[in-house]
């Protein structure tokens, strides 16, 4: 289903056509251990954009993370280095942050890369943003991502994680798999395309 030019440009692709930014696959995680999308991600697009509505996990303080496969999903672990950095504010005001935070960091690791630590589990507690990779297909280069993700903490606080990194592996990433670090969760999960 393309996006019309007002989508578009909400989502950051002015310019390109409406053609050019596809929904591709959504899902709806309702106790789930993992989202998969291990399909649609191939050389047809020059870059995926994961939306994520609504992460509730079912233990609390979880990290909403994620990992990616070159064999369509049957193993994960590529090697990944990234960075991170958060601004935080408490609900009632008596503390806020901003800067950088190595706790989502990840040096030539094959473990799974967190998007946002720290979510409640408490029914009004939950998280939301959106992730982007680009150029999956490539055999040449590494995969470059970056993300952004808002949540209530568990701690009673609005945290703001950006997260940018790259995959270390010339093979084709072909599969995204999205876990909480324990525990089930809830949650909508889109994947878009960009040509």
């Amino acid at each position: 289903m393309p996006l019309g030019a007002f989508k578009a440009a909400l989502m950051g692709t002015a310019g390109v056509s409406t053609a050019d930014v596809v929904l591709l696959s959504s899902q709806t995680a309702s106790g789930a251990s993992a989202i998969s999308f291990t399909s649609d991600i191939t050389s047809t697009y020059g870059e995926y954009i994961f939306k994520v509505y609504n992460f509730n996990p079912g233990t609390d303080t979880a990290t909403l993370q994620f990992e990616v496969s070159d064999d369509g999903g049957a193993s994960y672990g590529l090697t990944k280095t990234s960075s991170s950095f958060l601004a935080a504010h408490k609900e009632d005001d008596s503390a806020a942050s901003f800067g950088y935070n190595g706790t989502l960091d990840l040096a030539q690791a094959t473990g799974a890369q967190g998007v946002i630590y720290g979510v409640g589990n408490g029914a009004d507690e939950s998280a939301a943003g959106e992730l982007h990779l680009f150029n999956p297909s490539s055999t040449t280069y590494v995969k470059h991502y970056i993300s952004k993700f808002t949540s209530l903490r568990d701690v009673d606080e609005n945290s703001v994680w950006f997260v940018g990194g790259y995959v270390n592996d010339t093979s084709a990433v072909t599969a995204l798999k999205f876990t909480a670090s324990s525990g089930t969760f809830d949650g909508k999960f889109k994947m878009w395309g960009v040509k």
